[in-house]
């Protein structure tokens, strides 16, 4: 019961934070995504440990594990588009493919490279 209510909360944190974050953009007219603009203020909060990563930890595991729920209404909405996607269907899935291998590439080359940074860095200790 405790960490059920522990997730509600860092869950109410995190759409606090987002709407946080669409206050800043509105008001200070940055031309960032809100969402852009929490995940900066949430990195800097926890880099200083004015957050604890802790305390932020159980709700981040509840929205990732059901991230594949956020996805379905916008692909819902690809059925109003249906016109551009028959006309330039083949240009999108190029760009999609193109752009994913790129993401998962680069995401693997510094997995590695930090993998491999932490490894020396436990053989010196």
């Amino acid at each position: 019961m405790i960490n059920t209510c522990k997730t509600c909360i860092q869950v109410v944190f995190y759409i606090l934070l987002f709407l946080l974050s669409v206050f800043i953009v509105e008001t200070l007219s940055i031309p960032l995504p809100a969402n852009i603009v929490g995940m900066v203020i949430l990195f800097v909060a926890m880099l200083t440990k004015v957050i604890p990563v802790r305390y932020v930890r159980r709700g981040s595991s509840l929205l990732l594990s059901e991230m594949l729920l956020f996805f379905i209404p916008a692909v819902v909405a690809i059925i109003n588009y249906f016109d551009i996607l028959e006309n330039e269907g083949i240009r999108i899935l190029v760009v999609i493919v193109l752009s994913t291998t790129i993401v998962l590439s680069a995401t693997a080359y510094i997995v590695d490279k930090v993998f491999k940074y932490e490894l020396r860095k436990r053989e010196k200790c």
